[in-house]
């Protein structure tokens, strides 16, 4: 799958955030965590790659049916700050 360069700087962007699920990604972009995982395996070095696996796997705030119900935002409270 062929994305303009912003779209597929934006998939890496939204990976790496804790607190978007692949959900968020798959109905942006539709593309699934599979799809995902792979942009990232090719987007980023091998050691780059090993670190975000260990960093999703298995965590919560990642995928939708994990997360708790009190989650509803899918980014940090600062993290959006104008500076």
């Amino acid at each position: 799958m062929l994305l303009p360069p912003e779209d597929h700087s934006r998939i890496i962007e939204m990976a790496w955030e804790d607190r978007t699920p692949f959900e968020a990604i798959e109905h942006c972009y539709r593309l699934t965590e599979s799809d995902v995982i792979r942009i990232m395996q090719r987007s980023l070095k091998p050691s780059s790659f090993k670190l975000w696996r260990k960093r999703v796997a298995g965590r919560r705030t990642k995928h939708l049916q994990l997360r708790s119900a009190e989650v509803r935002r899918g980014f940090a409270p600062g993290q959006y700050k104008h500076r």
